[in-house]
């Protein structure tokens, strides 16, 4: 079984590189099918989401290598339309086929994902917007089929701006017949590279950028190279790891643009931040001011993503902060394990109510999704003494080597296999 052991209580200081971003490259990856020709993705991470996509997209019939951090697909020769149940449940994103496939084949079929351990992400959505144009959907169990003789351009206004149906829409929206106007649409910055890679293709998109696209359908769209944003998650994980251990940091390749609202808190906790382009210098040493209230929110607000490794940095507090999550109920999972290590958080429906203390003390800890994984690791790096973090698995979906990057910046970090102490 392997772990990562981490003997923590010593800032941070240094330089780390951000890797591309995971929910940038997941949309291009499925959009590629798309193509009927070759894709290639520079800056694309290798973490185990990535991978996952990559196999789905074999089994339906594309050709996909990797040469370091560029990945090629070749999605030419579509063979199956039907994603295998064992590929589909290996991650949430696999959803993201339902608009490509049905834009490129007519039809879909699917294990439903179902639910999440960060808290329920239903179909229900998705499948709304896309029945609007000209989709039916059958149900059988725990089975999505879909299909349409053709897909038509729809006015479409989604009753919460999810990022998925966002995507969905737009995939489905590019080879329709007519003209697609989707209104309350997200605005992350993955649906802007989302809406410029299909453009670079050929499709026809205006609005980008903005909550109201409009979506004319083309007949084709030529084969595309793209390089994959910086991960804003990733680089937030760092920030927020140096504000946890009082840290000294140059995050490179940092989408600083899209960090507005993190910049904002880690300067409100007394950091000092300095932006320079693509350049994040922060001076944490003085990060111990409380926040009295934040609250996650779409984007621009304060990402999901990014809230339990907020709460881990805020546990160190000079006093009592609130954090509220409005996007997913499941988002407190890590709040016991924080617990475990002297934490002073109390939950309150969708609240966490933090109440800083001196010191947290190391211990054994277990990861039970993607980013509470993350916010144990920098919980462990700030506490007294040694922390083993079992479920690594998690961690590894969305973390090319987060091993590499602590050690990088001074941290004692190492992969453990089984009860051995040498690190492999």
């Amino acid at each position: 079984m392997e772990y990562l052991r981490i003997k923590g209580g010593k800032p941070l200081a240094g330089e780390v590189r951000v890797q591309g971003s995971k929910n940038g490259a997941l949309p291009l990856m499925t959009a590629t099918v798309l193509i009927q020709g070759k894709t290639v993705l520079h800056n694309c991470p290798r973490i185990a989401d990535i991978e996952a996509m990559a196999d789905l997209l074999r089994t339906i019939g594309c050709k996909v290598g990797f040469d370091k951090d560029t990945i090629t697909i070749d999605a030419t020769h579509i063979c199956d339309t039907h994603c295998p149940q064992k590929q589909v449940q290996a991650m949430r994103s696999s959803i993201m086929l339902l608009g490509p496939l049905l834009g490129r084949c007519k039809s879909i079929q699917m294990h439903r994902p179902g639910g999440c351990v960060i808290g329920e992400r239903p179909t229900d959505i998705h499948e709304w917007a896309l029945r609007r144009m000209n989709v039916e959907f059958i149900s059988q169990g725990d089975t999505i089929t879909a299909y349409t003789d053709r897909l038509t351009g729809a006015d479409i206004c989604l009753p919460f701006p999810s990022v998925g149906a966002t995507e969905n829409v737009i995939m489905a929206a590019v080879t329709a017949e007519g003209t697609t106007r989707l209104t309350n649409a997200a605005k992350e910055p993955e649906i802007r590279l989302l809406c410029e890679f299909l453009r670079k293709a050929g499709a026809k998109i205006r609005g980008i950028g903005t909550s109201v696209l409009e979506i004319t359908g083309v007949d084709t769209l030529r084969e595309v190279s793209m390089s994959i944003m910086a991960d804003r998650i990733v680089a937030g994980t760092y920030l927020l790891a140096a504000a946890a251990t009082g840290g000294q940091l140059f995050v490179r390749d940092a989408p600083s643009e899209q960090m507005q609202s993190l910049i904002g808190v880690l300067r409100h906790m007394g950091a000092s931040v300095f932006v320079d382009r693509d350049i994040i210098c922060i001076d944490a040493y003085e990060a111990k001011r409380p926040c009295p209230y934040i609250k996650t929110e779409v984007y621009p607000g304060f990402p999901t993503d990014l809230q339990s490794m907020l709460v881990a940095a805020l546990a160190l507090a000079s006093g009592e902060s609130v954090v509220e999550e409005s996007i997913f109920e499941g988002r407190f999972r890590m709040v016991p394990q924080l617990c475990k290590m002297g934490a002073d958080i109390t939950e309150e429906g969708n609240r966490v109510r933090i109440r800083g203390v001196e010191k947290l003390c190391g211990t054994d800890l277990e990861a039970q999704e993607l980013r509470g994984g993350a916010a144990l690791v920098i919980a462990a790096l700030a506490a007294d003494g040694e922390s083993r973090i079992h479920g690594l698995s998690y961690i590894e979906r969305g973390y090319e080597d987060i091993v590499r990057d602590i050690r990088q910046l001074g941290g004692d970090i190492a992969y453990i296999t089984g009860e051995s102490n040498v690190p492999v």
